[in-house]
């Protein structure tokens, strides 16, 4: 639960964690870890729909870097505003079933427009409508996922081991849908484009029906150990939000970490265009880089548990800031997929910190809004350092000045830790207090 005295000061409760046995503790990251992986899979936004979509519009309807990027920039418009998804999951109970109300309504809608722009003619134009659209639609099941998530780690004190169960779960799917994405993307090349992006969006159909028929499981480990707290008074509770300082400091942690110009669009050219990758090594280049945050999420989920988060906070970041040079020292493909393993393995512990901070942050009641409103972050940040990085890249003509625009970008990190409040960093799981 949160505690406030008023929207000017952190109000800190020490809380002790609910009694949990382990076969319910697993049971809970076995559930959320399923959810995590079908709604990675099944994302307008995520690798098996994302990277073909980036190939189809680099290779069939041959668009410059600078094109794509804005494509992609026009597209995430749903994704900019994720918060006002996430406060109407803290608003609103559909069919009575609250978050399982979101994942069974939302996920069979957005399996209905996944097949109905499957047997739309494709250009330009329509793909940009579908993409809108369907990433409109999933955000509520995204929504119901991010608050309900939050909600358990911050009830039962064990914010950092849902950070990194949370992480764990979303990069496997991540990694295999980049290696799945990049490899349909060189089988799409062989059909006419309109049965490639047919192909495409039945395959997201077939996952986001999946999703709303898991929404009707109810296991009683999971959901018989979550207190509902929304109170479903949008003026006060938006009030509440603005007021709550200790989500400030986090997010804007989180945008820095997230605003990384030129580590996609430019970086796909750099590979391809200079270093004459594939599209199957782009997706390989990534899925490395995915996979090699995983061992530092698996050692995040057990340092959580004996050190304070504040702690954890300044060696993740310390760890992070020169993420990217090792990019400076490749001239060959095979070079950059090697290169991919530290880059990814220096990521991990920084990024498993920032999402338990945003966690710990979270005011009572508003756990949705909070995580959806850090995705919205994401999400500009990354495409406006995506436009930006790509005008570094045609104005200098090379990669060096992306890697070294990054690194300035998350060495300001170091400073905005001073921000946050001691009170919610001091304790490691299992010893939180809730803000």
């Amino acid at each position: 639960m949160t505690s406030e005295k008023s929207g000017a000061t952190i109000a800190t409760v020490t809380v002790a964690p609910a009694d949990l046995s382990a076969s319910e503790r697993q049971s809970i990251f076995v559930y959320l870890g399923v959810l995590i992986v079908l709604l990675t899979f099944g994302s307008p936004s995520g690798g098996l729909i994302d990277i073909p979509i980036s190939f189809f519009l680099k290779n069939r309807l041959h668009l410059t870097a600078h094109e794509v990027a804005t494509f992609r920039l026009i597209v995430a418009i749903p994704l900019y505003l994720a918060f006002v998804f996430g406060f109407i999951r803290d608003m609103w109970n559909p069919l009575e079933m609250r978050d399982r109300g979101f994942m069974l309504l939302f996920g069979g809608i957005t399996a209905l427009l996944y097949i109905c722009f499957a047997i739309t003619p494709m250009s330009y134009a329509t793909l940009l409508i579908a993409v809108v659209l369907l990433t409109g639609s999933f955000l509520f099941v995204s929504s119901a996922q991010n608050g309900l998530t939050s909600m358990i780690g911050q009830q039962h004190a064990m914010t950092g081991q849902i950070s990194a169960v949370w992480n764990v779960f979303l990069s496997i799917p991540t990694v295999a849908a980049l290696l799945i994405g990049g490899t349909l993307s060189g089988m799409l090349e062989e059909e006419n484009p309109d049965q490639a992006v047919r192909i495409l969006f039945l395959a997201g159909a077939s996952v986001m029906t999946a999703i709303a028929l898991y929404a009707l499981w109810k296991p009683r480990e999971v959901f018989d150990n979550v207190r509902v707290e929304a109170d479903a008074h949008p003026m006060e509770d938006l009030m509440r939000l603005v007021r709550h300082r200790p989500i400030y400091p986090a997010l804007l942690i989180w945008l820095l970490w997230n605003f990384a110009p030129g580590s996609t669009t430019p970086l796909q050219y750099h590979l391809q265009n200079t270093l004459h990758a594939t599209d199957a090594q782009w997706g390989q280049w990534n899925a490395i880089f995915a996979a090699s945050f995983i061992p530092t999420f698996i050692v995040y989920g057990l340092l959580c548990r004996r050190f304070a988060l504040k702690t954890l906070l300044w060696w993740g970041t310390a760890l992070a800031v020169p993420q990217m040079v090792p990019l400076l020292f490749i001239d060959t493909m095979t070079q950059a997929l090697i290169a991919a393993a530290p880059v990814g393995l220096m990521g991990g512990l920084a990024t498993g910190a920032y999402l338990d901070l945003i966690i710990r942050s979270c005011p009572r009641g508003l756990q949705g809004t909070t995580l959806m409103l850090a995705n919205s972050l994401y999400f500009i940040v990354v495409r406006f350092g995506d436009v930006l990085g790509t005008h570094l890249y045609d104005r200098y003509g090379g990669f060096a000045v992306c890697v070294i625009a990054i690194t300035i970008v998350y060495a300001l990190i170091l400073p905005a830790l001073l921000l946050v409040p001691n009170e919610a960093v001091a304790t490691a799981d299992g010893q939180m207090r809730v803000m």
